[in-house]
């Protein structure tokens, strides 16, 4: 069995990643999963995606503790950790002001719906298919509903409609047909992954690289309004496309607020180029240790004391602005007491 610092070590090459693993394990302590396991699921996320390790890693941990949470891993087309430009309000110089950076949304995929519904007493079966335009298919709504598909032999041609269907113990039998133009029209409009500017939905996004697996979750999804789903399935189906913020203390991640402000104009998803939060022209020249403190730090007592401390504290507007190993210490002492104090209030 690998160790989580073999693990780690996979990811040398992003530096980025070595604070954000750290922050992982030390959460999966406090919320009583495990560690290993959620440091092994981290790795292999930004393994794949090394835009992740750029998001903050409040965000990154949230979203991540979450799915698990809920009993879904970004793996094998359950779930994805996606980076997205989020719009939010900041202390910037002792100032409230709004700034574009990159968080982490958690998306579920059609298998994860699958899996949702099959918690429930009363599910039987779920299935959802493509229907190609050389397969025999036939549908019809009503007192006497039929849904009859044959696949074609050999070449099917290309996708035209897709369905989802659902069988319970008692019987019954739910189905629902969409053409594929009513499913994409859907994604365009309900998806954050949909860039308006192009008209395209973003590379690198579930969307992009797997519609037919996209367009049978939406029909799953419309589907499920009509499906008995117990209340603790109702509360994992809510996190679908939000991002929340990992905090000390906060036992569940579903009881943390979505605080997504998405912009119209959505930058990027998995591997691909993108314009970075605006960032300090001077370089930091403290040690890795103690910005991986720093971001440790960070994560622990929140944006909003972090931002007023280096804000209104220190007169600084950013982490990149702390230049020395004194001054780094003095911001830590300082951070320190703050949080202690609010404690006590």
């Amino acid at each position: 069995m690998a160790k989580q610092e073999d693990v780690v070590k996979a990811l040398e090459v992003i530096p980025e990643a070595q604070s954000l693993i750290d922050i992982v394990s030390q959460a999966a302590k406090e919320v009583k999963l495990n560690s290993l396991h959620l440091v092994r699921v981290a790795a292999t996320a930004i393994r794949l995606n090394p835009k992740l390790a750029k998001c903050t890693p409040a965000s990154f941990v949230g979203s991540l503790i979450v799915l698990e949470q809920v009993g879904l891993e970004p793996v094998a087309g359950r779930a994805y950790l996606l980076p997205f430009m989020n719009s939010r309000k900041i202390m910037v110089n002792g100032k409230e002001e709004w700034k574009k950076q990159l968080e982490v949304q958690a998306l579920i995929g059609y298998k994860g719906y699958s899996d949702l519904f099959y918690r429930h007493e009363s599910a039987l079966t779920i299935e959802a298919h493509e229907v190609h335009e050389k397969d025999r298919f036939d549908y019809e709504y009503g007192t006497q509903s039929l849904l009859r598909h044959k696949p074609a032999e050999g070449e099917r041609g290309p996708t035209i409609k897709y369905y989802a269907l659902a069988k319970m113990k008692d019987g019954a039998m739910l189905f629902l047909v969409m053409s594929k133009e009513e499913c994409i029209d859907h994604g365009k409009k309900h998806s954050k992954v949909f860039d308006k500017r192009t008209e395209k939905f973003m590379p690198g996004t579930p969307w992009a690289d797997d519609e037919d697996a996209m367009c049978k979750k939406t029909c799953l999804l419309q589907l499920s309004k009509n499906l008995p789903l117990s209340i603790e399935t109702q509360k994992a189906l809510s996190i679908d496309e939000t991002s929340r913020e990992y905090r000390p203390g906060v036992g569940s991640m579903l009881d943390q607020p979505d605080n997504t402000t998405w912009q119209e104009e959505p930058i990027e998803a998995a591997g691909t180029v993108v314009e970075e939060p605006p960032k300090s022209t001077e370089k930091s020249a403290l040690p890795q240790h103690i910005i991986n403190n720093i971001a440790i730090t960070k994560t622990k007592v929140g944006d909003k004391l972090f931002m007023r401390v280096l804000g209104e504290e220190m007169g600084l507007g950013e982490v990149a602005d702390l230049q020395t190993i004194e001054q780094a210490n003095d911001f830590l002492r300082r951070i320190s007491k703050a949080y202690a104090d609010s404690k006590d209030k």
